[in-house]
């Protein structure tokens, strides 16, 4: 790695090398964002700071219940209480912040994993895709 590189083989060799660990790398972020339940743990952590002694950013108990206590209230007024006065829109957000405090990240990981169980397997995309790690060092166009 801290070597120079002096010829063609060298140079060969450490272009397949960085081939490797950029799809080696590749392969972790798609881990972090592969599912939503993967993207909410990963904006977790990084709000968190992974320590949990130190506290977080927020001092909610999780991301999913500090934002449903302003996305649930909006989402109902604005679909199922329409047309409603202002006193019912005022209940039904009060209500929607009281009951948000029940919806937490494991909450939400587990109706996902559920959805994910009842959808049949050959819906899923499968990409499997041919990886290059150069040319061989045997081939002929070597």
């Amino acid at each position: 790695m801290n070597e120079p590189i002096s010829n063609l083989h060298d140079l060969r060799n450490e272009i397949a090398r960085l081939r490797v660990i950029k799809n080696e790398q590749e392969v972790a972020i798609k881990e972090h964002f592969s599912s939503p339940s993967a993207i909410i743990s990963t904006i977790y952590s990084a709000f968190s700071g992974g320590d949990k002694s130190k506290g977080s950013f927020f001092k909610a108990d999780d991301m999913i219940s500090l934002v449903s206590r302003f996305v649930l209230p909006f989402i109902l007024n604005k679909t199922i209480f329409r047309s409603s006065n202002f006193i019912v829109k005022t209940i039904v957000g009060l209500l929607s912040q009281s009951a948000s405090g029940f919806i937490n990240e494991k909450n939400v990981a587990s109706v996902w994993d559920k959805i994910k169980a009842i959808i049949p397997q050959k819906w899923t995309k499968k990409t499997d895709r041919h990886v290059d790690y150069g040319i061989p060092p045997l081939s002929e166009s070597y």
